[in-house]
């Protein structure tokens, strides 16, 4: 599979035209950004380990019945894909109390929700990524009442699933973003999952094992990432 153009590139990723239009390559790159970017840095080998560890968890969700936009994983550092319009919501399920949720409800990190909760943040770069509902999503025209639907379902259905893998590789997995779009009329999972899109944490020891430790100053960011994929793979 040829790389051709660059069409879009992002904090984390780019994205690039192939000989076959229905077809991207998304490219992993080692950038950290924290704080609406106003905190850059760089992980060394974060492309890599966040392509692996996508490909080990699509094909996982695949394999449950959840449709995701990964066709396969090309080297270290590139994954194809299936060409996705992008809705713009992104979408967070929490399970136990940190960051935003923190924040916004003067809540203290590390209280164990009794059920899921879930957020939608509207993807709009100069509004900081606001916090929206379901009629805000309805009057911006981004989903109709039936994607939304399979959205929340899907949504739910991923963290059953992730909460269970995460568990048996000893993590709790704390909450975690989500990008769905559209291909071919149907709504599939996009983007990427890795420690740059979800709160890990040592089941036994409670440390931070993802991106946390860039946004806090932490230290040792590339060993967590290293730790995560190491557990994720281990059979």
């Amino acid at each position: 599979m040829q790389k051709l153009k660059l069409i879009y590139e992002g904090k984390a990723k780019k994205l690039f035209d192939t000989d076959d239009p229905e077809l991207l390559i998304q490219e992993f790159k080692d950038d950290a950004t924290a704080f609406d970017a106003t905190k850059r840095g760089t992980i060394v080998n974060k492309g890599v380990i966040n392509n692996k560890l996508s490909e080990r968890i699509f094909i996982l969700l695949s394999n449950n019945h959840i449709p995701t936009h990964f066709v396969k994983r090309l080297s270290d550092r590139d994954m194809l894909i299936k060409r996705v319009e992008i809705i713009p919501v992104e979408v967070t399920i929490r399970n136990i109390v940190a960051g935003g949720m923190a924040k916004l409800l003067g809540l203290e990190e590390g209280g164990v929700l009794k059920s899921p909760v879930l957020e939608y943040h509207y993807k709009e770069d100069k509004l900081h990524d606001p916090l929206i509902n379901e009629y805000h999503i309805f009057w911006l025209g981004v989903a109709t009442g039936k994607e939304l639907d399979r959205i929340k379902k899907y949504s739910f259905k991923i963290n059953e699933i992730l909460k269970k893998f995460f568990d048996s590789k000893g993590l709790i997995l704390v909450d975690f973003k989500l990008e769905f779009g559209r291909c071919k009329g149907k709504i599939i999972l996009a983007d990427e999952i890795s420690p740059d899109t979800c709160r890990l944490w040592d089941k036994a020891t409670k440390e931070k094992l993802d991106k946390d430790r860039f946004r806090r100053d932490l230290g040792g960011v590339e060993d967590a990432y290293q730790e995560v994929l190491r557990r994720v793979m281990k059979e």
